[in-house]
């Protein structure tokens, strides 16, 4: 193979990796704006407007306290995901054809966020409905948006690739909360209520969305496999999922790692879509104060995401995760004692959330990339966004059933503890250089 060869494809290469950063970028300010900041408060007070005397609102008939209203829409999106993901992950196996299934998860994502422009008055189910819906969506796209991570980056490189995609998209929620933050707290001098200019926010993010999606759908290749030839049809993606366990059941040490994760993300997760019902509905703190500390986050989490990538070439992927757990769990704790009213005490527990952030959940995919067999990427990936997503909603069920039988948030973020305790535990146990010499991948020489 010639040097221009290799230059050439090289180039390409690149070309094909910032296209891929750009997805983070697409969907993230989804999670950052509408999940993470506006979302929960404002479904929140449309649910309690329309809640009786008692508090409770009445959707299929079952009485559920309008605080713990969110949560649980969070919860019933995760489930709708469980069932899509292992349909579109054998189809991206075993078609190739990826750029469509991610094209088809973003735009159905996109439109719903969009439509929370009509979430108002007492339209609490119309909004519960659209939650889930984009919540679903972006969850099922991971699986193809993660699994090119192997096809695009070579093993030595991927917790950089990996690291930089998180930190674009965190790049790209600091960039749409500057401009939300300016249009709710100067609403009056744009001629709009607050109430409208909560839904513009939330809207903006799925135009945002489909916008920005448009650049990995350009850059990204296409690459059939050689089960594509003779693949079974999408609709057989549970007995493909089951192919996978089976198989994965051959790698152990491979399942060890999906388990620890299963755990740890789901408090990380829960932490993400329930600290603005936390800090509103416990500590009384505005929408403005809100707005700023998650700001803060996505800044801090550019800079932690893409220094934990840089320690993990020190120190190794696994070491590095099992530090930023130690200090979710001395954060999270620190959460229970913060004094209603003091937002500067949020804003410090918001640095600290900012600097594990990103780094955990970036050097956690790379980590598990190792572990995937070569040629089934997007197989494996849904089993690995399913560990991501698929006991996600476990938290926020936990989150919302403490809030309805206590009335207490406070109680409701302590719980969360145990996910990064149990998770680090595990975490610990797995030998991950004989892990990715089990997959049938090359072991690098830092992990």
């Amino acid at each position: 193979m010639s040097t221009d060869t290799v230059r050439a494809q090289a180039h390409d290469l690149r070309r094909e990796q910032r296209g891929w950063y750009f997805y983070d970028w697409a969907c993230s300010v989804y999670s950052t704006s509408v999940l993470t900041v506006f979302l929960g408060p404002y479904l929140t007070s449309v649910a309690k407007s329309a809640a009786d005397a008692d508090g409770f609102v009445h959707p299929l008939g079952i009485p559920v306290r309008a605080g713990s209203f969110f949560a649980y829409c969070v919860s019933a999106s995760v489930i709708v995901s469980i069932l899509v993901m292992p349909l579109v992950g054998a189809a991206a196996d075993r078609t190739g054809r990826k750029k469509p299934l991610l094209a088809a998860c973003a735009y159905v994502g996109a439109t719903a966020t969009t439509g929370l422009f009509f979430l108002s008055g007492d339209r609490y189910l119309l909004g519960g409905l659209l939650l889930i819906v984009a919540n679903s969506s972006v969850a099922v796209s991971m699986v193809v948006y993660n699994s090119y991570l192997p096809q695009i980056a070579p093993p030595e490189d991927r917790d950089r690739v990996s690291s930089r995609g998180w930190a674009f998209g965190y790049a790209a929620g600091s960039s749409m909360l500057i401009v939300n933050l300016v249009l709710f707290t100067a609403h009056d001098s744009f001629g709009v209520s607050e109430s409208t200019a909560v839904r513009i926010c939330l809207a903006s993010a799925g135009l945002w969305w489909g916008a920005f999606t448009l650049v990995p759908l350009k850059r990204l290749h296409d690459r059939r496999t050689t089960a594509a030839t003779s693949a079974a049809p999408a609709v057989h993606g549970w007995r493909q999922l089951a192919a996978t366990v089976r198989d994965m059941r051959g790698k152990p040490l491979t399942l060890a790692f999906l388990l620890a994760y299963l755990v740890y993300n789901d408090g990380i997760q829960t932490v993400i879509s329930q600290a603005s019902v936390y800090g509103s509905e416990e500590l009384g703190l505005s929408q403005s104060t809100l707005i700023t500390a998650v700001l803060m986050v996505q800044v801090l989490a550019v800079a932690g995401a893409l220094g934990m990538g840089r320690l993990a070439r020190t120190y190794g992927a696994k070491r590095t995760i099992l530090g930023s757990l130690v200090a979710w769990t001395v954060t999270l704790a620190a959460g229970y004692f913060l004094p209603a009213g003091a937002p500067m005490w949020f804003f410090v527990l918001a640095a600290g959330i900012g600097l594990v952030l990103g780094g955990s959940q970036a050097l956690s995919r790379s980590l598990f990339s190792h572990l995937v067999p070569p040629g089934k990427e997007a197989e494996y990936f849904s089993a690995y966004e399913m560990s991501d997503r698929g006991m996600s909603w476990l938290g926020p069920l936990l989150f919302g059933i403490t809030y309805q039988l206590t009335g207490s948030y406070r109680d409701a973020i302590i719980s969360l503890i145990a996910f990064f305790v149990i998770g680090f535990v595990l975490l610990a146990r797995v030998p991950v250089r004989r892990a990715i010499s089990d997959a049938g991948n090359p072991v690098p020489e830092r992990i």
